[in-house]
């Protein structure tokens, strides 16, 4: 029987996993990033692009929106309730080469130990039952606005900096957090209609 690997429960086993995928070859494809994230949660889908975005990764032209439809995918799933994530067989084989992997994550694991430290489980109800298909749908709207902000400098950063807190108050059980994302979500919304507002 195929083993399916416990969801991560951290911030740094999310990293591990993401350099454990890394490991076997010289790329490493999407499909083998989902697989070791497990199916017993949902908090490394949305916070695992997210923090991708905001490390050379995100200076690719057309990543932040790459990441941000896969974060829509998610979510959507995970709205609907699925256990296991879904991606279209060509998308499983996108890849990226694992130099990339392995400088985001080296980039993220001092932010990654500084969260672990500070978040922990707290109001657990906040992140569970209804509340996970609500800040699913808030990110899934979230993604929607970052192709349009990937064209000015840096302003995608608002969203997805909302999305990885859901993500991650998902991850640790944290509902304290999850209330701090609605309002990075507001604030993301607000940085969105301001940049909408400035004359082009």
């Amino acid at each position: 029987m195929i083993q399916v690997p416990d969801a991560p429960s951290k911030v740094a086993d999310i990293l591990d996993r993401l350099d454990d995928a890394a490991d076997d070859g010289s790329s490493v494809s999407l499909g083998a990033i989902v697989d070791a994230f497990g199916a017993r949660g949902y908090g490394p889908f949305l916070i695992a692009p997210a923090l991708l975005v905001l490390t050379p990764l995100g200076a690719i032209p057309a990543v932040p929106s790459l990441l941000a439809a896969l974060i829509a995918l998610f979510s959507i799933q995970m709205t609907l309730g699925r256990d296991q994530m879904w991606l279209p067989e060509r998308v499983k084989k996108w890849s990226v080469s694992r130099e990339k992997v392995d400088a985001s994550t080296d980039k993220l694991r001092p932010i990654a130990d500084r969260l672990d430290r500070l978040f922990h489980g707290r109001l657990e109800w906040l992140t569970e039952g209804p509340a996970v298909r609500i800040a699913a749908t808030a990110c899934a709207l979230l993604a929607l606005t970052v192709p349009p902000l990937e064209l000015l400098p840096f302003a995608s950063a608002a969203p997805m900096a909302a999305i990885a807190a859901f993500g991650l108050a998902l991850t640790v059980k944290d509902g304290a957090l999850m209330l701090v994302a609605i309002g990075l979500m507001i604030a993301a919304v607000a940085v969105g209609l301001g940049f909408a507002a400035t004359p082009g």
